[in-house]
């Protein structure tokens, strides 16, 4: 069996989402979750593009124990640096450093010629081979780039020390023969390959939906590092998600590829990120999605119960899904909500899990039964409370025909009080005009969505906004069984991110 490595951009590619922001200590909480599921390299951040990259970088390096920690860098000498000491603190390090190839990022972005990128790329490798032993370079649109030249540019940077070479299909644009033929071209003209001096990696992305087949046909034209993240998320249509490609090798033996991802960590997980990063999981997302074990068809059910095999190429436990769930309900116990956190990838304890009990028994006053969703979003309500505008009371009454809606609104902002009432189109809009008769800023929602979580009238509805203030988007979110309250509640997240 040949080692496949496994290479997590979650924290960098995957947090470049808009309104998937994480803090610092969110950003630690992902990383060693990272850990635990056996991630070889953790990408943790950008370092030259904010304080908080750098911030992020320097702390999971000192939270992260055996996992190689990565930095991201443009090919600039201040970028090298800024990166190399962002690592200080990691036990394993890596500058991960590169430049466009193709020929529209020669002569668009950089103004450039081929000759000159090859002499900056090396230059880059080198200062990097400075700081760190382990150097990683991308050829940024490597998807479009002519072969022969790619092939020239990947010769010259492994000769200057390049441990590492990474080959994005960047815009998502090549299909699986196409970038197994550009991989297995790079691993027969490049002798550091074949030398074990440098190996292939790949980094697909999904804009035609063809990351993970792209990423396992590069797997097998001769890369062995892969770049993914959970959940498969990332800039535009995402990258290539991380369960899949680990199952996809574990279900498959016959390929002759191993990784070291510890298989039962994925779907908590997968459910730590998504409620992290207020990015639900599609319901048909295969591996993680709550229907990916599900079977509706009479013909389907019949089959599983019979034998699961029929049905099913994976036991449900081999990725960490618990099929004998406990149900959540009124008269569920501390122990039952620790059980069903921990299964998420959520670990709370003392008076942490002593106030989350008390509103997950208001929530389960007001539901049958309280799901998976449902805990992770009360898990992660503490953020939103930390705000300066807090809600302190909403009421609202519908109007029909020709009578409009109405509502009233309270407001805590740092302390004081405010009252104000308003009518609207709806009581959606009566409550927001509401607000902002307090709020008097020029604010637009930009978009507006409400998900239901899983189904009923009584379930919990989450909304996703995003509001323009002072030409900047800012990103809402919160959830309500109560639509309403939930819309009011998304937009005020939204102002307390306000700079």
């Amino acid at each position: 069996m040949d080692r496949l490595f496994i290479f997590d951009t979650t924290l960098r590619d995957g947090e470049q989402v808009p309104g998937c922001q994480l803090n610092t200590i969110e950003k630690i909480q992902v990383a060693k979750a990272l850990e635990q599921l056996g991630v070889d390299v953790i990408e943790a951040g950008f370092p030259i593009s904010s304080p908080g990259d750098f911030n992020s970088v320097i702390e999971i390096s000192k939270a992260v124990t055996w996992p190689t920690i990565c930095a991201l860098t443009r090919a600039v000498e201040k970028d090298i640096d800024c990166a190399a000491e962002a690592l200080q603190y990691a036990k394993h390090k890596r500058i991960h450093t590169g430049i466009g190839t193709s020929e529209s990022h020669i002569r668009y972005k950089f103004n450039s010629t081929p000759d000159e990128i090859i002499e900056r790329a090396v230059r880059a490798v080198k200062y990097a081979k400075k700081y760190v032993e382990d150097v990683e370079f991308y050829a940024e649109d490597a998807g479009r780039t002519d072969n022969e030249y790619l092939a020239r540019v990947i010769d010259a940077v492994t000769k200057a020390g390049a441990t590492v070479c990474n080959i994005p299909d960047t815009t998502g644009f090549r299909v699986p023969n196409e970038y197994q033929e550009k991989i297995a071209y790079l691993y027969e003209h490049v002798d550091a390959f074949a030398a074990g001096k440098s190996i292939l990696s790949t980094h697909c992305h999904n804009d035609l939906g063809m990351a993970t087949a792209n990423t396992v046909a590069g797997v097998l034209g001769g890369a062995r590092q892969v770049e993914v993240t959970i959940n498969g998320i990332g800039e535009r249509a995402g990258n290539t998600s991380l369960e899949e490609i680990a199952m996809i090798f574990k279900t498959h033996p016959d390929l002759g590829i191993e990784t070291n991802i510890n298989t039962t960590r994925i779907f908590p997980t997968s459910r730590m990120v998504s409620g992290l990063m207020n990015m639900p999981v599609q319901p048909n997302k295969a591996i993680v999605g709550r229907n990916a074990f599900a079977h509706s068809s009479g013909i389907h059910q019949d089959g599983v119960l019979k034998n699961a095999s029929t049905y099913e190429i994976m036991d449900p436990k081999e990725v960490g899904i618990d099929d004998n769930a406990i149900v959540l309900t009124a008269r569920s116990g501390r122990a039952a909500l620790k059980h069903r956190l921990h299964i998420n990838g959520v670990d709370i304890e003392g008076d942490k899990l002593d106030a989350l009990y008390q509103d997950f028994l208001k929530l389960a006053d007001k539901k049958k039964e309280v799901t998976d969703d449902d805990i992770l979003i009360l898990a992660g309500a503490d953020r939103a409370s930390a705000g300066s505008v807090k809600l302190d009371f909403l009421r609202v009454s519908s109007g029909t025909g020709d009578v409009s809606s109405i509502a009233a609104i309270g407001l805590d902002i740092a302390g004081q009080k405010f009252e104000a009432g308003s009518t609207g189109n709806g009581p959606v809009d009566a409550a927001i005009n509401a607000l902002k008769q307090i709020i008097r800023k020029e604010m637009i929602i930009k978009e507006f969505t409400i998900q239901a979580i899983s189904k009923g009238s009584n379930d919990m509805a989450k909304v996703h906004m995003s509001v323009d203030y002072d030409g900047r988007v800012y990103y809402g979110f919160a959830a309500n069984t109560d639509i309403v309250q939930a819309s009011v509640e998304a937009y005020i997240d939204a102002i307390n991110k306000f700079k």
